[in-house]
């Protein structure tokens, strides 16, 4: 069988005497769909900075088709074929979208002895990549991104993305501050992209989402994998217990039991 595109071997990364992650083995492969969950503080965050770079790991491995990788900076990542999307899509409000979905790459055309932004070019590429997607209401490379809603900034991204290689695409809460149909847009790009052959690394934690297009699911609690786990091996129910912390969420249910039976003049129930 190939190698994973992704894969982490026990890595650990620790601040000073601040230990953040521990022991992380995880694998993503080409057209799967890793649905990373954690609450809040569980280390989503670090972890997504170690897979693009902006950390190296205090030990441990990261692989990549099975060979061992070690980034030097975010633009080290990305030249392997890691992207990273975060929650706001990294796009610029007041730049066109041919102007954003070029952005330090722009195509060029001859202007006599000089080289200019081929702004027809760049306007033709981003709107028929973004197009690709799906998302058709997005017509016009002129129009400013500022303009455009969360999910349209989302997919934009994500096509950017896509047209400059990645192989592996990672997904920051894609559809944490979205409405329902703003999140419904990016999870068929999700799918699109899972389609496209490329590994989805899709942070989140909102079960219902993650469990509309993963294929894959790893749950993070204080830094550690408290699960791994493929489609159907678990219900929904059970990973919402899971990302709660389990007995904690039990606690905190009998705390507030306790807590109403006092205020309300009856007895807790029994345990």
């Amino acid at each position: 069988m190939a190698a994973p595109i992704l894969e982490l071997r026990d890595v650990n990364k620790s601040f000073g005497p601040i230990d953040v992650l521990h022991d992380i083995t995880l694998k993503v492969d080409a057209g799967e769909v890793l649905c990373l969950l954690g609450d809040n503080g569980a280390g989503k965050s670090t972890l997504i900075k170690t897979l693009s770079g902006v950390h190296k790991p205090t030990s441990g491995s990261i692989l990549m088709d099975g060979k061992e990788v070690s980034f030097s900076g975010p633009r080290d990542a990305q030249n392997m074929g890691i992207a990273t999307v975060y929650q706001f899509g990294g796009t610029f409000p007041l730049m066109s979208v041919g102007r954003c979905f070029f952005i330090g790459n722009e195509p060029t055309r001859k202007w006599g002895p000089f080289n200019i932004y081929d702004r027809a070019k760049a306007n033709e590429i981003a709107v028929k990549s973004v197009q690709d997607f799906g998302i058709t209401r997005i017509d016009d490379g002129d129009r400013l991104v500022g303009g455009m809603s969360g999910g349209e900034r989302q997919s934009l991204a994500i096509a950017r993305a896509v047209y400059f290689g990645a192989r592996v695409l990672i997904l920051d809460e894609p559809t944490a501050a979205l409405g329902v149909k703003q999140a419904s847009h990016v999870l068929r790009i999700v799918l699109e992209a899972r389609k496209r052959g490329l590994a989805v690394i899709f942070i989140t934690h909102q079960v219902t989402h993650a469990m509309a297009v993963g294929d894959h699911f790893a749950v993070l609690i204080r830094g550690a994998v408290a699960a791994n786990f493929m489609k159907g091996e678990k219900t929904r129910e059970e990973l919402t217990d899971l990302m709660a912390g389990g007995e904690a969420l039990a606690d905190l249910g009998t705390e507030m039991e306790n807590y109403m039976a006092r205020h309300e003049g009856h007895p807790p129930p029994a345990a």
